[in-house]
This record gives C-alpha cells, sequence and structure tokens, in this order.
C-alpha cells in the first residue's frame, strides 16, 4: 500500500506521483460533469478532480457530502494556468482520483465546519470536536504545542527535572474554592484537586531536586470569566539557591523561547520593572499597560487646603485624590462621552467623575472649563496645572474617596481611554515586572492581614524585624510578570527557614494548632535542611489566548467548560447513581425548590 501523504504537503515537487491521501471532504462541486473535490485533514486543503470516464468513481464523488471521511489515490499534476489559486498553499496542483473509498459517511453537521462559520459558542462546544475540525481551530491547538514544546525544551536547556505533582492532595485553601473528591477507603474524609503545585514544589525543593517545572494541571471553584477555567494549565517552575533576580531571568528566557516558537515574537533581553506602590501611585492598577503614557498624579496634600468637600474629606480621612491628565481631549471629548466615563467608572465603586477642561491655563479661574472650578481657589488650581504638567486642549479627570476605589476606578479608566483614544499601537508588546508587593493586605470582615499572595512567599529581609511591629507595611520577595496590562505569571521567593514560617502564621492569625493541620508536612519539611528557594507560574491558558489575539481563553483549550463551569458536549457535571452515593458514605440532601 502506498504511505499516506498529508493534505497540505503537495507542492509542484510531487507532479507525477501516484499518491494515497486521507480527509474530510469539504466542498463538492460539478463543473460540466468533471466533480472537484476540496479535502482537508490538519495539514491544509488539496483539490482532488474526478473525471466522467471513470464512471464509478465519478458517480461516487458526485453524491459525495460535507464531511465524508475518504480515501484518495491519484497522480498529482499542474493547474492548468487560469486554475492556479495563489491563496493556497496547495494551490498549483491537484489530483487526479482514480481511486476514492468512503471510509465513513457523515451526517450534515449542525454548522459549516470552517473558520467563518457564525453559530454560537454554545454550539461550538456543544460539539466541540467539530468545531476543533475548522482550521482555525487545529491553528490554535498547533500553537499550544509548539509553546509547550518550547517551554520543555528550553527549561531541559537550563537543568530542570520535569517532575509530576499529586492531582489527588489535601485540602489546603489558597483564596479560591478547592474542588473535593470523596473518598471511598476513608468514608467522610476529601480529597481536593491542586489549585496549583505549590506545597509540592517546595517539598521537591527540600528533596534536593533543584530545579524543577510541570506543565501542571490546576483546579479552583470559582466564578469564571472570559480569562478563567475551573480547570487550566500552569508552566510552573521552581528553583534553589536562587534569589529574585535568578528566577525572574529564567522567566524571561522562559518567555523568550515560548514567543520564538509560539508567534515569531523576539522578546527584548531583560524586561523592566517597576515597584507595587510606583505602579499604583501612576496607573491605579498592579498590572499597569505601559504602552501609553496617562498617568495618575497624587494631589491628595493639596487638596487638603480647600474648602470643597468632595475633595476635601478623603484628603483628611486617610483617602486618596488623584488627577489624570489626557492629552487633546478637551476638543476630542464630547460632553457625552464624559456621560459616560462616569458610568463607566460607577462600576469600580466611583460616586462621580469630576473634570476640567483647559481652555486657557493663562486665566484662572475663567480658562477652565467644569462645575468644581468655582470650589477651587486660583491658587490651587495653578498648583493643580503645575503639578499633572497641565496644557491648553488638555482635560483632567479627577478621583477622589478611599484609595482602593480612587485607584480601581482611575486605573480601569486610564485602560479605556487608552483604548478608545487609539493609543495603544497594534503588534506592541510590552513586558514589565511588578515587585516589592506589600506582604498583606488587611481583611477587614475579619479584622486581621492576610497574605496579599499565599502564606509561604518570603518577607523582604530589609523589612523582617517588622514582621510583628508593622506587618502591613513591610514588602515582601513577590513579582508578577505583566504583559499589555495582563498579568501572564507571578511567584516570589519561598520561606524556608521554620521560624520564620512560624512568624507568618501568626501574623495572619493562623494557630498552631491549625497550621499543623493545614500545613503540617510543609512545615516539618523545613526543619530537615530546606534550601533558599523561588518559583514562579505562567497562566499558559492567558499566554496563548493573547497570543492568538482570542477573546477568550476557551479558543486555546481543547475541550473547555462554559462561563457556568460546565461542559454541553459532555453534559459534565451530571448526577452519579445512587449506589455510588452509598459507597462513598454520603447521602443527597434533598433539593430545595425555589418558590
Amino acid at each position: 500500500m502506498l504511505p499516506r501523504t498529508h493534505c497540505g504537503d503537495f507542492t509542484v515537487m510531487h507532479i507525477g506521483q501516484t499518491v494515497r491521501l486521507n480527509g474530510w471532504t469539504q466542498t463538492n462541486r460539478d463543473h460540466g460533469g468533471v466533480v472537484f473535490l476540496d479535502v482537508r485533514d490538519r495539514s491544509g486543503l488539496v483539490q482532488v478532480v474526478v473525471h466522467p470516464d471513470t464512471a464509478e468513481i465519478h458517480k461516487l464523488a458526485h453524491a459525495m457530502r460535507q464531511q465524508d471521511v475518504i480515501e484518495v489515490v491519484g497522480e498529482v499534476i499542474a493547474r492548468s494556468e487560469e486554475a492556479v489559486n495563489p491563496k493556497l498553499p496547495t494551490g498549483e496542483i491537484e489530483i487526479k482520483a482514480t481511486e476514492i473509498v468512503i471510509l465513513n459517511s457523515a451526517e450534515t453537521p449542525p454548522f459549516m465546519v470552517e473558520d467563518d462559520c457564525d453559530t454560537s459558542e454554545q454550539i461550538r462546544l456543544e460539539y466541540r470536536y467539530l468545531d476543533l475540525r475548522r482550521p482555525k481551530m487545529q491553528r490554535l491547538m498547533e500553537l499550544r504545542h509548539r509553546v509547550t514544546h518550547a517551554a520543555r525544551n528550553y527549561l531541559d536547556s537550563q537543568s530542570f527535572l520535569e517532575i509530576e505533582t499529586p492531582i489527588l492532595n489535601k485540602s489546603t485553601p489558597e483564596g479560591a474554592r478547592d474542588y473535593l473528591v470523596p473518598s471511598r477507603v476513608y468514608p467522610g474524609s476529601f480529597f481536593a484537586l491542586p489549585q496549583s503545585p505549590q506545597i509540592f514544589k517546595q517539598l521537591l525543593m527540600v528533596a534536593g531536586m533543584d530545579r524543577y517545572y510541570q506543565i501542571a494541571r490546576c483546579f479552583r471553584d470559582e466564578d469564571l470569566r472570559a480569562d478563567r477555567q475551573p480547570e487550566f494549565t500552569q508552566v510552573d517552575i521552581e528553583l534553589s539557591f536562587a534569589n529574585q533576580d535568578e528566577v525572574m531571568a529564567v522567566a524571561e528566557g522562559l518567555l523568550r523561547a515560548m514567543f520564538d516558537a509560539g508567534v515569531g515574537i523576539r522578546l527584548p533581553e531583560e524586561f523592566p520593572r517597576i515597584t507595587y506602590h510606583e505602579a499604583m501611585d501612576k496607573y491605579g492598577l498592579d498590572r499597569p499597560d505601559v504602552r501609553f503614557d496617562l498617568e495618575h498624579v497624587n494631589i491628595t496634600e493639596l487638596m487638603k487646603k480647600v474648602e470643597f468637600k468632595v475633595f476635601r474629606d478623603p484628603a483628611d480621612k486617610g483617602g486618596l485624590v488623584k488627577v489624570m491628565r489626557v492629552p487633546g481631549g478637551a476638543s476630542s471629548l464630547s460632553r457625552k462621552q464624559i456621560d459616560d466615563y462616569t458610568k463607566f467608572v460607577s462600576i469600580y465603586g466611583a460616586r462621580g467623575l469630576a473634570w476640567i477642561k483647559v481652555n486657557d491655563k493663562s486665566d484662572l479661574p475663567g480658562g477652565l472649563q467644569s462645575p468644581i472650578v468655582k470650589f477651587l481657589p486660583e491658587e490651587i488650581l495653578a498648583e493643580m496645572l503645575e503639578a499633572c504638567s497641565a496644557e491648553n486642549g488638555d482635560l483632567l479627570f479627577f478621583g477622589a474617596g478611599d484609595t482602593t476605589v480612587v485607584n480601581d476606578a482611575l486605573g480601569h479608566l486610564r485602560v479605556k481611554l487608552g483604548q478608545d483614544l487609539g493609543l495603544v499601537a497594534e503588534n506592541d508588546h510590552r513586558f514589565v515586572w511588578v515587585v516589592d508587593f506589600p506582604m498583606f493586605a488587611w481583611n477587614a470582615d475579619e479584622k486581621r492581614p492576610e497574605a496579599l499572595h499565599h502564606p509561604f512567599t518570603a518577607p523582604s529581609a530589609e523589612d523582617l524585624d517588622k514582621l510583628e511591629s508593622d506587618p502591613l507595611n513591610i514588602c515582601s520577595q513577590a513579582y508578577d510578570l505583566v504583559w499589555n496590562g495582563t498579568e501572564i505569571g507571578g511567584g516570589s521567593i519561598r520561606i524556608h527557614n521554620p521560624e520564620t514560617q512560624a512568624r507568618v502564621f501568626k501574623v495572619l492569625g493562623i494557630s498552631d494548632e491549625e497550621a499543623d493541620a493545614k500545613f503540617g508536612f510543609l512545615v516539618n519539611a523545613l526543619k530537615y535542611g530546606a534550601p533558599p528557594h523561588g518559583g514562579l507560574a505562567f497562566g499558559l491558558d492567558r499566554v496563548l489566548s493573547l497570543m492568538a489575539g482570542v477573546d477568550s481563553i476557551r479558543d486555546v483549550i481543547a475541550f473547555p467548560k462554559t462561563q457556568k463551569a460546565a461542559d454541553p458536549m459532555s453534559d459534565a457535571p451530571s448526577e452519579v447513581a445512587d449506589e455510588q452515593w452509598k459507597e462513598l458514605g454520603l447521602r443527597k440532601r434533598p433539593t430545595i425548590k425555589e418558590s
């Protein structure tokens, strides 16, 4: 039997050869008795021609339907000059069929299996095996393969070991809800699916593995968005005897290899860095998009001098007042657009959006247009304009109130303005490390500090002596990598000293008994010669979706879940038989019907 030749591999070099191909019929066209079949497999598409002088084959080809699975034997011939298709890699040749076998007939698919299908995502996911047959989806799966292959090759070259960590694990919540798996052997006990391999990769460092990596499956039972899935994949690494700079250098090299293999983009040899506080001060978000220059200016101290309560109250009571200058915005943004932006910031808790149009800064206050100008003294207006480097024609937006709300609202407004005003250039890839994160954040509900990242993150060496006395004002050795305003990965140097780990648990309000119950095996391991170590994880699905320019990470996952964490193809999750409940020692609670 002839060896199989893939449909997209044919070139003029094959002319005159007899070949065998397999694939799916994409189209069937009859031109004056000559039947043309477009046959596709993963490699691409080729045209097969069937002439009437081969009566049996011609009849079969004429009756063939879209998506029939076929085998074709024939001769590779050159297309006539007028029939050459320069848009098709195989457009200079065609296959003159001498044999055709239908390997499997297909029913009419629920949507056109082509890139331009306009069916809903729900239907695409219900028939995902057909959706994946589309060329676009196959290109995305090939992209995923190339990127993960490049990640493995790079990490292998850096002496990392690929080691698998457990999927069935102990529940050690890291912020999101665990997916729980009941144990049949231990009735009433549960395994948890891993939210990350965090503890086990630290234990591998204690075990002397030195450099670990894993393309790790992770699970989080949380509310979903376009960039979230209940099960997702991380490129996970951990290094022993490494400081923050060394971990970040490995991560940069890994990302360069992934981008080069995935989309042929050469990333810079070194990524810039910005501190967490600088990011929040200038951009309002800890994942700043640095492709454009709109920046915030803190005018809280200045606003303590005014009587205008909207600004004065937050300035006096520990809040925040900021201004953001939009160059040329006075003429480019209408009052309706400003009102729309006011509605937009309300999504993030802002009660309003004050603004000033700078028409003539030499004429104060007459050269300024805004309902709030009359509440601000001339000298304050002059200082404010100077602080934000305002020029004639600019528009100033203000945020005032709770620090978190102001940063969140103005930070997202900045991103929206960058998009709306065309400040973001296409194919501009900007990476920035955000470093020196706070070690803790204040949990107002529980009235205690909580770990901003996770409780195994090491505090800054300079701040270690303030761990108990001033926990909310110390920095951690944590770092996030941001790409065009999206966090794609993060990590930290870990606590390797058991005494320091115990101190952190106490700051977090975790008792010795609770620490032993949740993390005892890790804490015990630290007592047996744990090396200094640190690591990082990239969200592979998120990186791939950004590389591919798709709106949802579902497009780069072969079999994703919907935003409701369901699989319409397999109908998961589903009920299980009563016998399984009994085997697990569980009882089903009656469903409460809504009135």
